[in-house]
């Protein structure tokens, strides 16, 4: 949904979604000065449009034993040809621990946010992931010492 399809309605009602995923919609009308159908009613559009993507609850990790956060860079031998770069998406995709997946330009191919419960579950995890596949040229790992911002929220105008 193009930014210039969106109205200041459903730009407060997006605001107040990402701050609360839970507010209910009479107290989103009552914020926005819409009624609670006519707020319903741009949920459900901005839903069926693809602007709201999910609805989720964000988790700390921490308070589920995944306590260690990795980035890792990964160089592919062949990261030009998309048969070979398809399935690492797929598999990264397919893997929870892996966060984030980003194709990239610049010194690495993709660039992966990981969760693990510790060095030692890491390492395993690397192996299955890395160590496997024949296109990684290489891979760094960089340990997150403390997460000064975790961002989810998108900037709404």
């Amino acid at each position: 949904m193009p930014s210039r399809d969106m109205d200041q309605f459903d730009r407060r009602i997006l605001q107040r979604l990402q701050d609360d995923a839970r507010t209910t919609t009479d107290d989103i009308a009552e914020a926005v000065g819409l009624s609670a159908t006519a707020v319903q009613r741009r949920i459900k559009r901005l839903r069926a449009q693809g602007a709201i993507v999910s609805e989720v609850a964000v988790i700390d990790p921490a308070a589920v034993g995944l306590g260690l956060r990795v980035i890792v860079g990964v160089e592919l031998i062949q990261g030009s040809r998309a048969d070979l770069i398809d399935p690492f998406k797929r598999r990264m995709a397919a893997q929870p621990q892996v966060q984030q997946c980003y194709y990239v330009a610049g010194e690495f191919d993709f660039l992966l946010i990981v969760l693990a419960r510790d060095v030692a579950d890491y390492e395993r995890l690397s192996r299955q992931l890395f160590f496997e596949d024949a296109n990684i040229k290489r891979f760094t790992t960089t340990f997150v010492l403390d997460a000064a911002k975790v961002g989810l929220q998108v900037p709404i105008d």
